[in-house]
Formats: structure tokens, sequence, C-alpha cells
């Protein structure tokens, strides 16, 4: 799905079904927009390109 038809405040209301999450009008907008907020991080995340011959480090050493 390509990013210009994902409506996140559709998404928002669908989840708030899902889960039986009761969503208030009045804190609606905000839960939408923090939404478009991680949406534009995780794209940024996700759009990072990594070597193929990186590996999984199974413990993190600084």
């Amino acid at each position: 799905m390509r990013k210009e038809e994902f409506d996140v405040g559709e998404y928002v209301d669908l989840m708030g079904l899902l889960l039986d999450l009761e969503i208030k009008d009045e804190y609606r907008d905000g839960v939408v927009a923090n939404f478009e907020r991680i949406m534009a991080i995780a794209n940024l995340v996700n759009s990072f390109p990594l070597p193929e011959e990186i590996e999984v480090a199974p413990v993190f050493e600084p």
C-alpha cells in the first residue's frame, strides 16, 4: 500500500473499534496527529538502506 492511499484517521477509527477503545471526539485529532508523526518517523527508518552483509547482533555492545 502506498502512503498516499493510507488514511490515518480511518486507521485510528478502525483500531479503536477493533480494540474496543473509545476515543473521545476531543482527543481524536491529537491521536491522528500523533499517528501521522509516527508514520513519518517509521518511513524514515524503513527507508534507511542496510548492506546485504549485515547480521543481527544478539548483544548490543556500544
